[in-house]
């Protein structure tokens, strides 16, 4: 994971008005891909240095984040954050975030069948 340009497009994001969506969304993109490209690397950074301010900005993303690797480890560790930042995870709804997100754990294709389209996991 590149922390510096993790950094940059948090700095971009902090400064894009959220009214401005296309700003906004290439930010998340970017921010998506840089948390995306070396999933290892990630989950150290966020046992290890991720800051409640970046905890929140990626809140904002999780769901595709999740979407993009649909990996369930780097999702449990994002969601062990919220007892390190309680007060950040209850003010921005973090939990709610961390739901969308594992619903796209859950709901990954896993089987195909020419007389059941889809068969999935999770939820009944």
């Amino acid at each position: 994971m590149d922390v510096q340009k993790f950094k940059e497009v948090i700095r971009r994001r902090k400064e894009t008005h959220d009214e401005y969506d296309y700003g906004v969304e290439m930010c998340n993109k970017e921010e998506i891909q840089i948390l995306a490209e070396d999933i290892p690397s990630t989950i150290e950074y966020l046992k290890n240095d991720c800051t409640a301010d970046e905890f929140v900005w990626i809140s904002e993303i999780i769901d595709d984040l999740a979407e993009k690797t649909r990996n369930r480890e780097l999702m449990e560790c994002y969601k062990s954050l919220m007892g390190k930042f309680p007060e950040e995870s209850k003010r921005y709804h973090v939990d709610f975030c961390i739901e969308c997100a594992d619903d796209f754990l859950e709901d990954t294709v896993e089987d195909y069948d020419s007389n059941q389209q889809f068969k999935k996991k999770g939820k009944k």
